[in-house]
């Protein structure tokens, strides 16, 4: 962040909350500890059941830039009470914050200097995704904000469509109230998606900063999760397809043909690849429903759609989709819709010899591989991990993809082990790739568990060709007999090591680790608590 300067009282920060008593004055705290550039803070309780309202209330009696409105009823949504909020302000500029996060320091006067500076209706900042308890922080679309930028209209950088977020923004009031541009009311899941549109389809002069200005709290282990995180159920799939919808025909119809054409891509390379990922962790009925859903909504899509960047993985999955009546091939395109993705065997052709998905699949041509550069193709290694007393091997085999890999001279692989709760990346190994009789390569490395600790470690391969170019990718994780058992390994630093090799959502090979004997033991007494619910 700049160093902070005293800027006269502008923002009004609207916070919701719904039944959030353990986390919304946290939230209200962070958004009055901005400064004076905060004239108020407005939280709009949505009729809570517990102690949320007279939290807040009771707060109020020592915040006196805190107003706090009930509504009389619950709308089940989080538009209603934003629009409450957007009706109620006071400030020449307005943002919204959710109730179980928060502002980080100095986020406001980052948003409100380039507001002014730039004269911007609209000033868009980074938002970093914080996994709780852990703190593990992934960046938010931030290819988006590695640099400021002005825009005199979004159709500059049709890319915006990808950060459909409302709440890392800062919004001229003015601009919302005379655009009449609101929220969907009641109970609408995904209506960022909407608000987000209707904002790019008015056309504002916007601002991107690099500064962090939001920090989105992710629970996973909590009792009711959010709808982004929520997503067991099929209607869940099916509002966030109806909101893609909608975002799409309002830019449409606004006349932003370049940033609704972004919106459809933006659904296949980012909401498509994301519920793929998890289909087989659903029942029949879901992926029945699911399948029959997704193919009427891809129904919509015009020719012009299908024929930017073909070898996309989210337009092929797409294809699959749309060619296929019933669902199939789901492990496989669980791993194309992967990231990186991978294209795994098997690997047919039509009787042309042209690349094809599948021998029954002839008209789904993958004829666009065959002219990508070999560092840019969905490559696919499988990887074996065999934890051992002695020596833990990890074994790699690299596959030819339509014969693509062979000519490009593949050379070696650089092994890399990243520990998903702390971010840390441990290159162990860089190894040789030698060309087996089946057409693949193979490759083996010792892995030294110990020294990687406990936790949870996910393997990234770095492959290089024979030009000096790479590939980094993720394996695909062998699922054979054993392969994939936990294990109580013998360490000289730690004394006992409890090993569980996994598949990952996408099917790419993880490691989980408890170290020492008190870690193994609250291990197995965690897995004993389960059995006997």
């Amino acid at each position: 962040m700049q160093p902070q300067r005293q800027q006269k009282p502008d923002v009004s920060v609207v916070v919701i909350g719904y039944d959030d008593e353990a986390n919304i004055t946290d939230a209200v705290r962070s958004a009055l500890a901005q400064g004076a550039a905060v004239r108020e803070v407005v939280a709009v309780d949505d009729c809570s059941t517990d102690g949320t309202f007279e939290a807040l209330t009771h707060l109020a009696e020592t915040e006196p830039r805190l107003r706090v409105i009930r509504r009389e009823t619950n709308s089940g949504g989080c538009g209603s009470p934003r629009n409450t909020g957007i009706d109620a302000v006071t400030s020449s500029y307005v943002m919204f914050l959710d109730s179980d996060d928060v502002l980080p320091p100095g986020a406001v006067d980052a948003l409100l200097r380039a507001a002014r500076e730039e004269r911007a209706e609209v000033v868009s900042g980074l938002c970093v995704r914080r996994e709780l308890p852990s703190g593990r922080e992934v960046l938010w679309q931030d290819s988006l904000y590695r640099e400021s930028a002005v825009l005199e209209r979004p159709a500059q950088l049709p890319a915006l469509v990808h950060d459909t977020l409302c709440v890392n923004k800062l919004y001229r009031t003015d601009f919302l109230r005379e655009r009449s541009i609101r929220f969907p009311e009641g109970r609408f899941r995904y209506e960022d998606f909407v608000f987000t549109a209707r904002v790019l389809a008015a056309g504002p002069r916007m601002a991107l900063i690099p500064d962090r200005v939001y920090v989105w709290h992710v629970r996973r282990s909590a009792e009711q999760l959010s709808i982004s995180l929520d997503r067991g159920d099929i209607g869940n799939w099916q509002a966030r397809a109806e909101a893609s919808r909608q975002a799409y025909d309002i830019l449409l119809s606004a006349g932003q043909k370049e940033l609704a054409r972004a919106a459809r891509a933006k659904f296949l390379d980012h909401e498509l690849r994301m519920y793929v990922r998890e289909l087989d962790l659903r029942d029949a009925e879901y992926r029945r429903a699911w399948w029959t859903h997704t193919r009427e909504y891809l129904g919509e899509y015009d020719a012009a759609d299908w024929t930017v960047n073909q070898t996309a993985p989210g337009r092929l999955l797409a294809r699959v989709i749309l060619a296929s009546p019933e669902p199939r091939d789901l492990p496989r395109l669980k791993e194309l819709a992967a990231r990186p993705t991978r294209l795994c065997p098997p690997y047919a052709r039509d009787r042309d010899g042209t690349p094809v998905w599948a021998d029954d699949l002839p008209q789904l041509t993958l004829e666009p591989f065959l002219t990508r550069p070999a560092h840019q193709l969905p490559l696919a290694v499988d990887a074996e991990l065999h934890p051992g007393a002695r020596v833990t091997a990890l074994r790699l085999r690299l596959h030819e993809l339509y014969g693509r890999v062979a000519p490009a001279g593949p050379r070696e692989l650089a092994v890399e082990w990243r520990h998903r709760e702390r971010g840390l990346t441990r290159r162990t190994a860089t190894v040789a790739l030698t060309p087996s009789a089946d057409g693949t390569w193979a490759a083996e490395t010792a892995v030294d568990l110990a020294g990687l600790g406990a936790g949870t470690w996910d393997l990234r391969l770095h492959v290089r060709f024979a030009d000096g170019t790479t590939r980094e990718m993720t394996a695909h994780a062998r699922t054979g007999p054993g392969l994939l058992r936990r294990r109580v390994v013998p360490s000289l630093l730690h004394g006992v090591l409890l090993v569980q090799p996994y598949a990952t959502h996408s099917g790419a090979l993880a490691v989980r680790m408890a170290t020492g004997p008190r870690g193994v033991t609250s291990v197995l007494r965690g897995r004993l608590r389960r059995l006997f619910r």
